[in-house]
């Protein structure tokens, strides 16, 4: 991290102090908002049941000023040992966010800065870079060829998108074939954030071994107007978004059928939690009303990033999702940084689901900046 980086990393924390009123007032009316305006002009639930149709959204938006940022990402859950699950997330642009902004910087202009996230449960099979998009990258204005250096490129021609990943300890070759199953998270006109169904075949190589993977992952991309958009420099602290929790996991039910669960939290008042649950065989549904996630225990000890910020981590979970069923899991893998503030890992999971028993690995992204005891414990989030 470079001395930039160091310095906002020093004011994260100093903002947290200076931001306590606005965030108050935040809280009290968040919740208020969030209930009687989003579903004016967010038509995510709507959306999410019908064929996908916004392939020609997927754009890098590196020049722009209008879109602040945009993500590229797909995700494998429920690989085999010792693997467990295989992630691909990548920034292009800064979000703006308190939840997402860490200052890991490669660019003069942070709004050209991007950033690659892959690793899986194993061994040393972890990257995590930052770049110059203007000067280290190259991303085609149609979306059809993004390259990140010499590590990841990544290619669409949908319904087909190709990956290939040339990291220092591992590498990965991936083809999935999107379906017309889509979950979005939002859909507004000044954020669209969506994650396709997308069956897929590839291999994993890793100390000269090349293992064959298949299964069910996701296509997933995003695009958001952002304060960030109008400055070459970091927005202080105080000023962001103050997005402060994060999690979006994502299930293996059975061959054909995958659960995506999510909670976002901003400024306290819930955002977001919901479950997207989506088939090769059957229509896909939105579950809103009802769900509910738990922290049943966190980990004894804070997870500290390079530049030593601290962070609880779960340990013990639940979800539950009405008409469905209920998830119980155990954080059972090393946590790799670079998910914003916060990392990604695996769980290996327990439950009853439409009536019948389930049990496998689930992908996890977490990032908690609320403040240190804001959630007791054992208490939802």
């Amino acid at each position: 991290m470079n001395r930039e980086g160091q310095n906002i990393s020093r004011e994260l924390t100093q903002g947290h102090r200076h931001g306590n009123r606005r965030r108050g007032l935040l809280t009290a009316l968040l919740p208020t908002l969030v209930e009687r305006v989003r579903p004016l002009v967010d038509s995510r639930a709507r959306a999410s049941c019908q064929p996908f149709g916004d392939a020609e959204l997927m754009k890098p938006h590196l020049t722009s000023r209008l879109w602040g940022w945009a993500h590229f990402g797909a995700f494998l859950p429920d690989l085999p040992e010792p693997f467990r699950y295989l992630n691909t997330m990548t920034f292009i642009g800064t979000t703006g966010t308190s939840a997402f902004d860490n200052g890991e910087l490669a660019a003069a202009d942070v709004r050209d800065n991007a950033t690659v996230l892959t690793s899986t449960a194993h061994d040393d099979m972890y990257f995590y870079r930052a770049y110059d998009g203007a000067s280290d990258c190259r991303f085609d204005r149609d979306g059809h060829h993004l390259q990140w250096g010499d590590n990841l490129t990544w290619e669409a021609e949908h319904p087909v998108y190709t990956i290939t990943g040339r990291y220092r300890t591992f590498e990965v070759d991936l083809e999935l074939r999107t379906s017309e199953q889509v979950s979005y998270f939002v859909r507004t006109p000044v954020y669209d954030h969506f994650s396709v169904l997308a069956p897929y075949v590839g291999t994993i190589t890793h100390n000269g071994e090349t293992t064959e993977i298949t299964g069910l992952g996701t296509i997933e991309y995003g695009r958001c107007v952002s304060p960030q958009s109008f400055a070459r420099r970091p927005l202080p602290p105080r000023v962001r978004l103050p997005v402060d929790f994060f999690t979006y996991q994502v299930i293996r039910i059975d061959a054909t059928t995958q659960v995506l669960l999510s909670n976002v939290r901003v400024a306290g008042g819930t955002a977001c939690l919901m479950a997207h649950v989506r088939s090769t065989t059957r229509p896909a549904s939105v579950v809103e009303k009802g769900v509910t996630f738990t922290v049943v225990r966190y980990h004894e000890t804070h997870a500290v990033d390079p530049v030593g910020r601290r962070m609880r981590i779960p340990h013990e979970i639940e979800w539950y999702v009405p008409g469905y069923g209920h998830i119980h899991g155990f954080v059972d893998s090393p946590l790799r940084y670079g998910h914003g503030l916060g990392y990604v890992g695996c769980y290996s999971f327990t439950g009853l689901w439409s009536d019948e028993p389930v049990s496998g690995t689930g992908y996890l992204e977490w990032i908690d900046v609320q403040h240190e005891g804001s959630v007791a414990r054992g208490a939802s989030v």
